[in-house]
């Protein structure tokens, strides 16, 4: 092996823009970001990513990751409580371009959902297959029905299952039941 192949490449320094209503938690996550060796962007035309604690919608063209907020599509979303390393680890990635959920933030965004918004996030076709599925529909049958291939009944089950929050077809199919209700009552 060369020294070339074997080298580490030192992990990119990130420009982070910091959205914070309260001064003081303003101020900590500055130090944290300094801590973690990235520089701290006083304008976001300058940030690689925003970092926002609690609730914000960006309608910056840049990545960014909320702590403790609702889950509106955001590359990054954790817990409120994320520690230091969460927090570099999720900006480094979503800098990258990759997508992160901490499991307690996910399910936090997702239950204050209401119907309508979980239909805005799911498409269409991942409404008909859901649809399907709470008709008892086999993977295979959905596919006739649909006339799409099975791998893509797959592909818009695993969605819809991240999308949701779930791991079986009866926790889709409460997870709906359960935000139809909420819309009804609320009517």
């Amino acid at each position: 092996m060369s020294d070339a192949t074997t080298q580490l490449v030192a992990p990119r320094r990130l420009r982070v823009a910091i959205y914070a209503a309260d001064p003081l938690r303003r101020a900590a996550l500055r130090r944290l970001i300094a801590n973690s060796d990235h520089d701290a962007a006083d304008t976001t035309e300058a940030a690689d990513v925003l970092l926002c604690d609690g609730d914000c919608r960006s309608t910056e063209a840049r990545p960014f990751v909320t702590l403790g907020g609702t889950d509106t599509g955001q590359a990054g979303l954790l817990a409120p409580d994320a520690d230091a390393n969460q927090i570099d680890a999720a900006l480094r990635a979503v800098a990258a371009g990759l997508i992160v959920r901490s499991p307690g933030a996910e399910e936090t965004g997702f239950a204050a959902m209401k119907e309508t918004d979980l239909q805005m996030l799911l498409t269409p076709r991942e409404i008909e297959v859901l649809s399907a599925i709470g008709e008892g529909m086999t993977n295979k049958s959905i596919a006739r029905r649909l006339n799409i291939s099975l791998h893509t009944v797959k592909f818009h089950i695993e969605s819809l299952f991240r999308k949701l929050g779930v791991r079986t077809r009866t926790q889709a199919l409460a997870k709906a039941s359960e935000r139809r209700r909420i819309e009804t009552v609320e009517l």
